[in-house]
């Protein structure tokens, strides 16, 4: 089941994003750090109603963000959609326990049927540059690698920016 998370639900929430990013570098992927997501961003996040959980047996196994507002680091882009008529996906994460499970496709059709659903005219996202599975999982749902950005706090490599038009 996807839901909107809870406040309450933000330390397994963060333990889940903490265990995302051991498990990553672990596989050499530096995509997220001490500094990424924090508990304030996640906090942020649900405060927003903008992080969805997904749910199995009664434990958050991934999440999802989704909203309409758009990063300063996505400005310099050259979007497909020329409107601002568009939701942008952060922070996606299953537990590594369920990795290769089909859970993140799960979360990304819930995305994508609400954005187009509610009328949205795209879907637009980033990804860590030395994060192929994840460019290969974009790519094989037919979002299309537009530019990329930097988030120096996260790493000195780039992040791939990415989008899907309905």
């Amino acid at each position: 089941m996807i839901r909107k998370a809870k406040i309450t639900e933000l330390q397994e929430i963060k333990n889940l994003t903490g265990a995302c990013a051991t498990a990553m570098i672990k596989k050499d992927i530096f995509q997220w750090n001490e500094h990424y997501p924090s508990r304030e961003k996640l906090q942020e996040d649900i405060l927003k109603d903008e992080l969805y959980i997904l749910e199995k047996s009664g434990n958050i196994i991934g999440i999802i963000v989704i909203t309409e507002i758009m990063d300063d680091e996505y400005i310099p882009i050259k979007w497909l959609s020329k409107t601002s008529n568009n939701i942008y996906i952060h922070r996606l994460a299953t537990h590594p326990d369920f990795w290769g499970q089909g859970y993140g496709q799960q979360l990304m059709d819930f995305a994508e049927n609400k954005a187009s659903s509610e009328g949205f005219e795209s879907v637009r996202l980033d990804t860590f540059s030395q994060n192929e599975r994840n460019q290969q999982f974009y790519e094989s749902r037919s979002y299309k690698r537009l530019g990329d950005i930097y988030f120096p706090k996260q790493s000195e490599h780039p992040f791939y920016c990415y989008e899907l038009v309905f």
